[in-house]
């Protein structure tokens, strides 16, 4: 039977729903989507499960867990959770942000939020008069300036969102104690670039440098050897492409992980692994819809 691995990626837990943001999880989602995970899989480390595939000696119904970008909640939400039930997890985290950074797409959900005009304006094509009265219109609003913002050059992009968050109080990504708090608990501490870039959209020489910065980052404050990556955005071809994998090898990366839908089999690519996005609410359509990744 041909052996595959189920590569789980989140971003964020969080402490109670929030209606702006309805697909992140909150703690009760994420124990219960792990709870199912515990017992319809085996859950690996995502480096064990990686040698394993190639080794072809993975169990059945193989899994591994990982988290990108570097959020607080990761370790103040998720790790409890993971912790509690025996589980363990990879974290991709962007360096630049440790220690009091903020994404820009924080800006972005930020200043939706605070909106006290019914109506929203920004200097971008698009969204230049966003309804933002309802609920449904910020959710809506949000959606249509990351889309917008995304790809335009960096600080571009990171002007506009700090302009939308005049209010930028709340500190959201981890500090580097979190990162060694989380290695302590056996978790695994990948890398995700310094800046989290568009890759493709950078000039190699600056794509490099900022993977290289990122990992040194990490190195530093772990004290122990980064070997895994994770492409920010991750879409193959669109986000990065063969160049990128190529750098990560250089830069002594061992295996690397998009976003790019399915699951990892032997003759997968080890720098350029797909990985599963859990957006359902229910337990039976995520076990469906995982075990549906796995055809790929």
């Amino acid at each position: 039977m041909k052996q595959c691995l189920s590569i789980l990626v989140y971003h964020r837990v969080l402490a109670r729903p929030d209606p702006l943001q309805p697909a992140l999880p909150d703690t009760r989602l994420f124990e219960r989507h792990m709870t199912l995970l515990k017992h319809c899989f085996h859950v690996l480390p995502l480096s064990r499960a990686i040698a394993r595939l190639r080794l072809g000696t993975l169990p059945p119904r193989a899994a591994s867990i990982t988290f990108d970008d570097g959020y607080a909640d990761n370790a103040t939400c998720a790790l409890p959770i993971l912790q509690r039930l025996g589980l363990s997890a990879t974290f991709f985290i962007a360096s630049d942000y440790l220690d009091g950074g903020r994404m820009w797409n924080d800006d972005v959900i930020a200043g939706v939020r605070q909106a006290r005009q019914s109506v929203l304006r920004l200097a971008v094509p698009g969204c230049d008069a966003l309804q933002v009265h309802t609920l449904h219109q910020r959710q809506h609003a949000i959606e249509k300036l990351l889309q917008a913002l995304k790809y335009l050059p960096a600080r571009q992009r990171q002007a506009l969102a700090c302009s939308l968050a005049p209010d930028r109080q709340e500190e959201l990504m981890m500090r580097s104690e979190d990162v060694r708090t989380l290695l302590a608990a056996g978790m695994e501490i990948g890398a995700h670039t310094a800046s989290h870039p568009i890759l493709a959209r950078q000039a190699d020489a600056d794509a490099y440098a900022d993977m290289q910065r990122g990992k040194a980052a990490l190195e530093d404050i772990t004290q122990t050897p980064v070997h895994l990556f994770a492409y920010p955005n991750g879409k193959p071809g669109v986000d990065f492409d063969q160049r990128h994998a190529g750098m990560a090898s250089q830069l002594g990366f061992r295996a690397a992980v998009t976003t790019a839908p399915g699951a990892a089999h032997a003759a997968s690519d080890p720098l350029q692994l797909p990985r599963y996005t859990p957006w359902e609410q229910d337990r039976p359509r995520f076990l469906l819809r995982l075990l549906a990744s796995r055809r790929h």
